[in-house]
């Protein structure tokens, strides 16, 4: 397996084992609750690191 391919495990990792410290309505960014936020944040992430994960890998570089 590929090295890369263990950055995807960071959103896993960041979205359910981060919410059991981030479970709180205060303070609030952007108008939203500190978790909601959090949950938006990392769907975001998640996406971003997707693509990182895609343009590194050789398997995608066609010819």
């Amino acid at each position: 397996m590929k090295a890369y391919y263990l950055l995807a495990v960071i959103p896993f990792i960041a979205i359910l084992g981060g919410a059991a410290f981030v479970n709180k309505i205060e303070p609030y960014v952007l108008g939203l609750p500190f978790f909601l936020f959090w949950i938006i944040l990392w769907s975001i992430l998640c996406s971003v690191i997707m693509f990182v994960i895609y343009r590194l890998d050789p398997l995608n570089k066609g010819g």
